[in-house]
């Protein structure tokens, strides 16, 4: 039997097919490749596509990315010759270089605390998605769709994906750039939607902070010490004998008043809760799931338990559609007593003393929907992914005028439509906070743009100067939270004296200045699904010198990151960019900054939180190109709710000249029906390493006079 291929359009209608056609094939869109003796049954429908890819023509004979699909000692193989050099990337999250040529990777979640720097283990997350990038800037993707447990090999001339699971379908995507590639993976995927406002902000955790008046201690000492922060975060030590949706009665008896306390200081609170759910009759929660009969099952078709931090406990058959509505009503309660935020943890799962720290492969999940009964092995990789899609539609039906914020450890590729992502249990050392650029690098080009690792590492103890680099280039990725384990030295800012505490407090400020440009970069992540944080080569697709550049990295589009500890770095447009400051005073910690030629980059003045953020009074910071031009983009709305989605929220773009000696930049209202504020403007011109500023001036014009260099 041959191989059965189809191509398809997810915006195309069936109607518009024949006219299209001709267009369709000359862009080279996407091709879906199924095997001889597929079973859809055990592959579909994917969690990875929001809509299942339907059949449009047939492909082109010169379409050349082409799978040759095989059986090898029981294991499932796919396997694609890429002609000419090629540079790998994605793959998920990964330890290793930016550049994944050479590589081998196992997609099986599990729990995998201080990870070693390049040991190509598995770790908390799935990815099965491969990105291209050939000599002359186009790309390409490859997606797996396969949920079994697998391996991905990035040879210089060949893709392979090796399943101990049934033949699987590979989808191939061609575009022009890296900047279009991530534009169609999300077209098949979907798009992150808006986080809050307030969950970009600095946040800070400790497992645990415990009673809750140190709780409250931490966030007097953060407004005491004018540290900007957003959001302070509750480990398993808040929960009654660690069973989930419960308080304990002496440390955390009267959560409704900590959380009003922290709210009233301008403070978010995020709460975690873990799949495994103590196995205790008279707990509410296990009464509910047994009584449903709502439990992962073991090969014997009895409820699985297995060890986690209450002990014995049974898991959420989470495939289920009535097991997820019923996970999500048990939210109402619990988020009513003023949480704001969910942390779901420990859901590869972990299950401590068994192989691999997870559960059996021979457990057994009954799906639904469409999805059919299937064994652990089929399951295992989605686990997180389908508890914090449950945890999603909980925090909705909670309060469904607010937009859901869902930290999640494990997850698979199209999770990101449900939660936000971090690193997991990182080292405190050198290498781990230099590792930590390409793993939130390759998975923001692996479709998850929201991330980022505890920055001082939450495995061992921080020194101060590892803390002050960590938060100096940390405070530049898409999560940004400080969080340490248990029995490690205290890790606040504060916590290593004055110098660290002020190099801290710098970077978290430079954050909080940028934050209208942050959102702004958010908000094109959940249209465009670009990343937020972008390696140094998509700036510039086409210069070969960039594509390993994995030290410096890029904020949005328009500013590059070059830690202290990076030394010399590849910088687009022959170092063109220019540097600029966001501060009279320095310190031998912070991030070199340099901005696009050719753009103007919204600040606001700074806010101890964003609650007290406003953009009404921005400095436009203007790095004029060759021709004297530069323009940016600012987009606001509520900062949390939906009525953006209805069309309240706006666009404003900013457009620089300089005419002689005179500097102009004028505001246009571009898209968005939310009114604007009446604006104070003052231009900020970076120019030959220094920032030269203009007065305040009121309207939606601001001007000033070059000077001399």
């Amino acid at each position: 039997m041959t191989n059965r291929v189809i191509m398809f359009i997810s915006s195309l209608t069936i109607a518009a097919m024949a006219m299209a056609q001709a267009a369709f094939v000359s862009e080279n869109r996407v091709a879906v490749f199924y095997p001889p003796h597929y079973d859809a049954s055990q592959h579909e429908p994917s969690p990875i596509f929001e809509r299942e890819p339907k059949a449009i023509h047939p492909l082109p004979k010169e379409w050349k990315l082409r799978p040759q699909f095989s059986q090898r000692d029981g294991k499932s193989i796919a396997s694609i010759d890429v002609e000419g050099a090629v540079d790998f990337y994605g793959t998920g999250e990964v330890t290793g270089p930016l550049r994944r040529n050479g590589r081998t990777v196992g997609l099986w979640n599990i729990d995998t605390p201080a990870y070693s720097v390049d040991g190509g283990s598995h770790l908390y997350q799935s990815h099965p998605w491969v990105m291209g990038v050939r000599a002359d800037g186009s790309a390409f993707g490859i997606i797996a769709d396969n949920t079994w447990r697998q391996t991905i090999t990035t040879a210089d001339h060949k893709v392979i994906f090796e399943s101990v699971g049934p033949a699987f379908r590979v989808v191939v995507i061609e575009r022009e750039s890296p900047r279009m590639l991530m534009k169609a993976l999300v077209e098949l995927t979907g798009t992150m939607s808006l986080p809050p406002l307030w969950s970009l902000g600095y946040q800070q955790c400790r497992f645990s902070y415990q009673p809750d008046t140190q709780v409250m201690e931490i966030a007097d000492k953060l407004r005491e010490l004018k540290v900007p922060s957003d959001v302070i975060w509750m480990d398993i030590d808040y929960m009654d004998g660690y069973r989930i949706f419960t308080f304990n009665p002496k440390e955390f008896a009267h959560p409704e008043k900590l959380n009003d306390y922290l709210h009233q200081k301008h403070f978010k609170a995020v709460y975690m809760i873990d799949p495994g759910v103590k196995a205790e009759q008279g707990y509410f929660v296990d009464d509910q799931g047994t009584a449903g009969d709502y439990w992962v099952k073991d090969k014997d078709g009895k409820p699985f338990v297995g060890d986690v931090w209450p002990g014995p406990c049974h898991f959420p058959d989470f495939t289920r559609p009535d097991v997820r509505m019923w996970w999500a009503t048990l939210y109402k309660d619990f988020m009513a007593k003023g949480i704001d935020g969910v942390w779901n943890d420990m859901n590869e799962p972990a299950v401590f003393g068994q192989h691999e720290n997870t559960m059996p492969i021979d457990n057994m999940h009954m799906g639904g929907e469409g999805l059919e009964p299937g064994s652990h092995l089929r399951y295992h990789n989605v686990f997180g992914l389908n508890m914090v899609r449950a945890s999603r539609q909980g925090l909705l039906l909670a309060n469904p005028q607010k937009r859901p914020f869902i930290l999640s450890r494990s997850n698979f590729l199209g999770g990101h439509r449900y939660a936000a992502t971090w690193t997991g249990d990182n080292l405190s050392s050198d290498d781990q906070m230099k590792l930590s650029v390409p793993m939130s690098l390759t998975l923001g080009l692996s479709g998850q743009p929201f991330n980022g690792p505890d920055i001082g590492g939450f495995c061992e103890s921080a020194t101060g100067d590892l803390l002050a680099q960590w938060t100096a280039m940390g405070v530049f990725f898409p999560f940004v939270r400080n969080h340490s384990i248990k029995g490690s030295a205290q890790q606040e800012p504060w916590a290593f004296g004055p110098e660290v505490l002020d190099a801290c407090r710098t970077a978290i400020n430079r954050r909080y200045v940028l934050m209208p440009y942050i959102y702004t970069a958010f908000r094109e992540a959940s249209t465009d699904g670009m990343p937020v944080m972008r390696p140094v080569f998509m700036a510039d697709a086409h210069d070969l010198g960039l594509r390993g550049e994995d030290k410096a990295f890029l904020l949005g589009g328009d500013i590059m990151v070059i830690p202290q500890w990076a030394g010399k770095v590849s910088e687009p447009d022959n170092g063109t960019w220019q540097p600029f400051s966001l501060e009279d005073n320095t310190d031998k910690y912070q991030a070199v900054l340099k901005q696009r030629p050719g753009s103007v980059i919204p600040l606001a003045n700074l806010a101890q939180s964003t609650t007290d953020m406003r953009t009404d009074s921005l400095t436009l910071l203007v790095c004029l190109d060759k021709e004297g031009k530069a323009s940016g983009l600012l987009y606001e709305d509520e900062g949390d709710g939906f009525t953006y989605r209805n069309g309240d929220y706006l666009v404003t773009r900013f457009d620089a000249s300089l005419n002689k000696k005179n500097l102009t930049v004028t505001l246009t209202e571009t898209e968005g029906q939310r009114k604007a504020p009446a604006r104070w403007l003052r231009i900020a011109c970076v120019k030959d390493g220094k920032v030269y500023y203009s007065p305040w001036q009121s309207g939606n014009t601001a001007n000033m006079k070059i000077r001399k260099k």
